[in-house]
């Protein structure tokens, strides 16, 4: 036990990305994707819209309005995660440079 009476409790520290500490082969992918959803969420909210208005503006069936709504954002493409920013007037910018150790591969920054 430490100093203030609680055990001590060991932990591994996370690389930022849950994916890749899961050991999935897609882990930057599905970082990317959950990064871009989260942001497609966060402006729907926002909006206050109702399914039926989500469903019109995102060109999407409302099944597909409830997964993106409850965070499946894996049951979206890239580019379809893309044009819903678009259609949400984004602006999305890709920047490419060299990788460096440690890294994801992909990764998605807002407000630059």
């Amino acid at each position: 036990m430490s100093d203030s009476g609680q055990a001590d409790m060991e932990h591994e520290v996370g690389s930022g990305n849950v994916f890749a500490d899961l050991g999935l082969d897609d882990a930057d992918e599905l970082y990317a994707r959950a990064q871009l959803g989260f942001h497609v969420h966060k402006l729907l909210t926002a909006r206050k819209l109702k399914q039926r208005e989500i469903v019109s503006l995102l060109g999407i069936k409302q099944p597909e309005v409830s997964h993106l709504m409850n965070g499946h954002f894996s049951r979206f493409t890239t580019d379809k995660l893309l044009e819903f920013l678009k259609r949400l007037d984004q602006n999305v910018s890709i920047r490419i440079r060299p990788h460096r150790p440690g890294e994801p591969y992909q990764e998605v920054g807002f407000g630059i």
